[in-house]
């Protein structure tokens, strides 16, 4: 049986996965104790609205990684271990199950049809979690409930015309938001993605598939956010969305090589706009996408 959820632990998906990127966050870029956090810049950075992240912000208070100033708003009261991820959060067991459904329907294991009494029987988990999990993958746009009974997954990237169409809309869409005219070229979250690339090139026999979609995710995204334009983040966060049962289904073929390659590649662009080239980073952005459909069709 499931213990209480505590008062101060986040009350949704939303919230507790904004718990983990702000530890993520704290742990990359390494703020002096005692600098000011945001909740503007945070909001932005992570792409959501500033009610969930005040709520997330609150809980690492709690939890003693930072402190509310009366007219400071918050401060950074101590820094996560290197690499570590020292929150238990509430919502782990629903994270685990939410990884293994989507790894199972990626693979085929799981139809595309499917009930609540089978899938906390498969996973072994309660109907309070299993709300959590179908909750957050209606969320992703990945399950809808069906008329009557049963929950049937949306249309993935299952066909090759359906991964070559995206790739053909992320490329469209990618390079016009580097040329936005909202574009702001913010160092703070180019330092934190280039943090995350780099621990992944120091270690990345070690990488796990949620890792590498996360940090992929997450490098497409920031440039968009990097836009000023919502829709522009919105369109990416969906493709990313689709993509993710077809990532983890094919992360186990994805090689060393092409893993480092592609995280260089991520860098090179980081570089381009850093430097304020944003023509150069389109046309490196461009080529990228360009090459990891290539990629992927000839390992097919």
């Amino acid at each position: 049986m499931e213990q209480d959820q505590a008062l101060d632990a986040p009350r949704s998906d939303l919230q507790a996965e904004i718990v983990g990127r702000l530890i993520a966050m704290l742990d990359q870029e390494r703020p002096a104790i005692g600098s000011r956090l945001p909740e503007q810049r945070v909001a932005r950075q992570l792409g959501v609205s500033r009610s969930p992240v005040r709520t997330a912000m609150k809980f690492l208070e709690a939890q003693g990684y930072l402190l509310s100033q009366h007219g400071r708003g918050f401060i950074v009261a101590r820094l996560p271990e290197n690499g570590a991820q020292p929150v238990d959060l509430p919502e782990s067991r629903a994270d685990l199950a939410h990884d293994r459904l989507l790894r199972d329907r990626a693979s085929g294991h799981l139809g595309s049809e499917v009930t609540e009494a089978e899938l906390a029987e498969r996973y072994g988990i309660s109907r309070a979690v299993l709300a959590r999990v179908l909750a957050r993958l209606t969320g992703e746009g990945l399950i809808e409930r069906q008329r009557g009974h049963g929950w049937r997954f949306v249309e993935a990237l299952e066909s090759d015309a359906a991964y070559e169409e995206s790739y053909e809309f992320r490329i469209t869409v990618e390079c016009a938001a580097l040329r936005a005219r909202g574009f702001v070229a913010d160092p703070e979250i180019l330092a934190g993605l280039r943090r995350r690339h780099e621990a992944i090139l120091a270690a990345p026999c070690d990488v796990t598939p949620a890792q590498w979609f996360d940090t992929n995710s997450a490098f497409h995204e920031g440039l968009a956010s990097l836009s000023g334009n919502r829709f522009y983040l919105q369109a990416i966060r969906r493709q990313n969305h689709l993509r993710r049962m077809l990532e983890y289904a094919e992360f186990s073929a994805l090689s060393k090589a092409r893993l480092e390659q592609s995280c260089r590649e991520h860098l090179a662009i980081l570089d381009a706009i850093a430097s304020g080239d944003r023509a150069w980073a389109e046309a490196l952005l461009r080529r990228h996408l360009s090459q990891a459909l290539d990629y992927t069709s000839l390992e097919e």
